[in-house]
Formats: C-alpha cells, structure tokens, sequence
C-alpha cells in the first residue's frame, strides 16, 4: 500500500505543476497577444529572436511556430515543475507571493542570460527602446509566476 501511495503522491504533483504552468502559460500567451494588438514595443520581438537565434545555431530555418512551442513546452512543464520543487523554499505565505519571488528571479536570468543569447543584450537592452522591453518582459513574468504560484498553492492545498 505505500508504494501505491508514493506512486499517488507523485503523479498528484506532477498534475498540479503542469495545470498550474498552463495556467501561466495561457496567461502569458495572452499577454503577448494583447502586445501584439496593441503594437506595443513593436521592435522587441522575443520570439522572432529566439526564432532566429534557432535557425543560427542549427543552420537551417527555423518555422515560426517552434519557438512559440518550445515558450509553451517550458512554461508548462520545465518551470511548473521547477516551482513545485522549490515552492516551499520561497518566501511568502500566498501563491502570490511565492510566485512573485519566482518570477523576480527569472526575470534577472532572462535578462542576464537568455535575452543576451539570442542577440538582444542584457535585459533586452539592443532591442533599442531603452528599459521599456525590460520593464514589459518584468510584467509579463511576473503575470505568468503569479498565477503560476497562486493556481499550484491552491491546487496543492486540496490534495489530501
């Protein structure tokens, strides 16, 4: 009986960490939808650089679609696991919280890593619109953790 009850757990929190990534997956690609709309920072375009970085680093063209689904692939799984492992290390007492500190430091590492990588500098400051893509990609993962955080604490205070 306690094998199956490990078994149980396990699959319980692998469930919660990808609902709750979808959750903040879905609000971020919203997110993105509505920059888009609007024509906000139309020069930072984070997927087209990911994109081209892609085709850079493999040779070939990159179809558009991939990096928007390796965004979808990351956000659901890689940082929703990655939050249910560390969620309890965070500090805060709500969902929120804890997700706004999860949020705090991927920005720093996007900002310092990612973005560098695909050619857009420290915290996107090559995009050429001063601290504006900055401040945007600050929002919009600060957006994703928050519901990523609070989605996981109440879906984790539910499970028995």
């Amino acid at each position: 009986m306690g094998a199956l009850s490990s078994t149980m757990i396990v699959k319980s929190w692998i469930l919660r960490s990808i609902i709750a990534g979808l959750c903040g997956t879905i609000v971020h690609f919203s997110f993105m939808y509505f920059k888009s709309r609007i024509g906000l920072f139309p020069e930072f375009q984070p997927y087209r650089s990911f994109q081209a970085a892609l085709s850079r680093s493999v040779g070939s063209n990159v179809p558009a679609i991939v990096p928007w689904a390796l965004s979808f692939v990351n956000g659901m799984t890689i940082l929703g696991f990655l939050y249910a492992r560390i969620n309890r290390l965070l500090p805060g007492r709500t969902g929120a919280a804890k997700g706004l500190t999860f949020g705090l430091i991927g920005w720093v590492l996007m900002g310092l890593i990612f973005f560098p990588l695909i050619g857009l500098g420290p915290f996107a400051m090559g995009a050429g619109q001063g601290v504006g893509p900055a401040a945007m990609s600050l929002v919009m993962l600060l957006t994703y953790s928050i519901v990523l955080g609070t989605v996981y604490v109440a879906l984790d205070s539910r499970s028995p």
